[in-house]
């Protein structure tokens, strides 16, 4: 839909179901959280990888790095869903990009 300002995500843990978000918050998170991910395996803890991208982020948006905790799980989420980020078999858990 042209000039919709929502885009629809996944979710890894609930395969065919999804969810529409403002497109604004999601593009800058999933920027951010791709830019800041290692290509290789182990990568970053979720907490490490919210330290990295929370400067990244587009102040209007996630003023201080409000509700970011929210965003990174969604964009983490889809992500994974989509084949971009993968989970390490660690605990904590950890994130890095797919090949």
């Amino acid at each position: 839909m042209p000039g919709d300002d929502k885009i629809e995500i996944e979710n890894i843990n609930t395969p065919g179901r999804t969810e529409r978000v403002d497109r604004a918050k999601y593009e800058a998170m999933r920027e951010a959280l791709v830019a800041v991910l290692p290509a290789e395996a182990p990568g970053l803890t979720v907490a490490e990888a919210k330290a990295k991208l929370i400067p990244l982020l587009p102040a209007d948006l996630f003023p201080g790095g409000a509700k970011a905790g929210w965003w990174l799980k969604a964009a983490q989420l889809d992500l994974e869903a989509k084949g971009v980020i993968m989970r390490a078999n660690t605990k904590p858990m950890r994130l890095y990009r797919s090949g």
